[in-house]
């Protein structure tokens, strides 16, 4: 079964549908599939539920879906860098489902794993569990939350075998495994493409069980969702550039015109 397609709009052919239940991983913007949000968007789907860690920025992951109102509903943990969904859902143009970030994980890993609910102490005695089923345990109280399958998962891994066995980068390892093994169609974008064998078994980090379609994108933007930089005080970097400058003002013509013909200036 071949599971490679040639664009990200051809991987979504045929499964993407208006009014779906669809799970996007990623935490913030590390690890998103950005180019099958782009072709989501592009597909036109209306009234979508969207199960997500975040609501992404504004113009960029899911806030691109947010922009052309594609989503009725999200299913999230944190949506606090998006000025398009604060606008939409105090306008009351937006629902949401705040769920608490380790239920959210939970229920994603829970409805892949076939478990159709957990008990957990997690929002008991509060609005999250309003209208929820409380039962005790061991003298404690758990609140019954039901776990995730969406109709459609779209997930990013840094390398897929064409079998679909996935290996995932650092940090992007994050919500994405758990999103595609709780989607009914896991669709995946990928950095890199190898033969099947290529990944070490015990490098392999989701199975490709879990995988229906594959789609190449090697050259990811990877935004930086919120970059801070804090400048060096004024003295410290006078005295940090003040050697450097000096050796270079001491050094030969002949031995500067070397080093910048090393360095391939």
């Amino acid at each position: 079964m071949n599971k490679i397609f040639p664009s990200a709009a051809a991987a979504l052919d045929g499964i993407a549908h208006d009014n779906q239940l669809i799970a996007v991983g990623g935490f913030g913007l590390c690890g998103i599939p950005e180019a099958l949000i782009e072709a989501l968007r592009d597909s036109g789907v209306q009234n979508l539920t969207a199960i997500s860690n975040n609501a992404g920025v504004d113009g960029f992951g899911l806030g691109k879906l947010l922009e052309t109102r594609q989503i009725k509903k999200m299913i999230s943990s944190y949506v606090g860098e998006n000025k398009e969904f604060e606008r939409q859902y105090l306008a009351g143009e937006l629902a949401l489902e705040f769920t608490p970030q380790g239920t959210l994980a939970e229920k994603l890993r829970a409805g892949g794993a076939g478990i159709p609910a957990f008990f957990t102490k997690t929002g008991v005695g509060t609005i999250v569990a309003d209208g929820k089923e409380l039962r005790e345990f061991g003298g404690e109280t758990y609140v019954m939350e039901h776990a995730l399958v969406p109709d459609v998962a779209l997930v990013k891994a840094h390398r897929a075998d064409k079998s679909g066995n996935l290996q995932f980068r650092l940090t992007a390892r994050n919500f994405n495994p758990a999103v595609a093994m709780a989607g009914k169609i896991t669709v995946v974008e990928v950095e890199e493409i190898v033969e099947t064998g290529a990944i070490e078994p015990d490098q392999v980090h989701l199975p490709g069980i879990y995988v229906h379609r594959i789609v190449l994108n090697a050259t990811p933007e990877k935004r930086i969702e919120k970059r801070t930089i804090t400048e060096a005080p004024r003295d410290q970097a006078a005295q940090t550039e003040a050697p450097r400058d000096h050796a270079v003002q001491n050094e030969a013509p002949h031995d500067r015109a070397a080093q910048t013909e090393k360095a391939g200036v």
